[in-house]
């Protein structure tokens, strides 16, 4: 032990300059991501306001029972896990498609032009994006509802619709990710070694055959990690993008909630702490075991793509 306590501290004075350099990014994760851990007791808790936390009785896995006996643990549970795998294929494929698209052509201006065009949605707040989709799906003074009616149809109310809501969201994410995500790609496709590309020209390769043989291939590492760094998120569901553009509209819980928002909207209604302390264990949880498992098989298929 002090032979190991002497080790760390040569390398610390050997090093200090790095070190000084890694303390305020390792206080931040400290502050901001362990310290609040310790409010994960609360989900094995009957919390109440005038005992605190510590001093509130156990009650053991009755928050979790609660929590699926009502049935809403599985729900939101099924939505996270459907919305985010839909995402997560959605926007990675649109986002290689528009990369690749970007790097083949030829005019520069165009090219520049396009990929700020594209990536521009990526800085718009979903606040915004919200107001917009309030203005285009309104019941009494949407741009939907008044293109409609002006063909001489009539008027749809799209918020009571649940079955449309998924198929709204999951074009919006893309809409906003894709340009993000394809900047990613395109660094990856520009870092290719060129002269691949040249001998395939020579040799007469078309497009589809520099990207099916070429392109595709290269970039497949970055497309695995991409992939990890997406599936261990895949039961949290952006809380913003769906309070924002779903909002309370309880008619849309069913087809809609995510654990995510499930846990904000407990909070402000019925203050239930010890419920949606459990219901963020759950989902923490079940990140960590599917992040391992993800990388476990990654490893086991091609070590060099594993991320730990």
């Amino acid at each position: 032990m002090k032979a190991h306590f002497q080790g760390f501290a040569c390398e610390v004075r050997r090093n200090r300059a790095l070190f000084l350099m890694i303390l305020p990014a390792t206080i931040f994760t400290f502050v901001f991501f362990y310290l609040p851990m310790s409010g994960l007791v609360l989900a094995f808790k009957n919390y109440r306001f005038n005992l605190g936390v510590f001093g509130s009785e156990w009650n053991g896995i009755e928050n979790f029972r609660y929590l699926f006996s009502s049935g809403t643990g599985w729900l939101i549970t099924k939505n996270t896990i459907l919305y985010n795998i839909v995402n997560l294929i959605t926007s990675q494929a649109l986002a290689i498609i528009i990369a690749i698209f970007i790097t083949e052509m030829n005019a520069k201006v165009f090219k520049k032009i396009t990929q700020s065009a594209i990536f521009l949605p990526y800085f718009i707040s979903w606040v915004i994006v919200g107001t917009f989709v309030y203005a285009l799906f309104n019941y009494e003074t949407g741009l939907l509802n008044h293109v409609i009616t002006s063909l001489g149809g009539k008027q749809v109310n799209v918020y009571s619709m649940p079955w449309v809501w998924p198929i709204i969201i999951c074009c919006f994410n893309s809409w906003k990710w894709c340009g993000y995500n394809s900047v990613i790609y395109i660094a990856a496709i520009v870092g290719v070694d060129q002269g691949i590309y040249e001998a395939a020209y020579i040799d007469g390769a078309k497009i589809s055959q520099r990207i099916r043989y070429i392109t595709l291939p290269c970039i497949r590492p970055m497309i695995i990690i991409m992939l990890l760094l997406q599936v261990g998120r895949i039961l949290r569901g952006d809380f913003e993008m769906f309070y924002q553009i779903v909002g309370n509209n309880g008619q849309l819980f069913n087809s809609t909630d995510v654990i995510d928002t499930y846990v904000f909207r407990s909070l402000l209604q019925n203050s239930n702490l010890g419920m949606t302390a459990a219901a963020s264990f759950y989902q923490s949880t079940l990140c960590f075991i599917i992040i391992v498992v993800v990388n476990s098989i990654v490893k086991h298929v091609d070590a060099d793509y594993a991320l730990f």
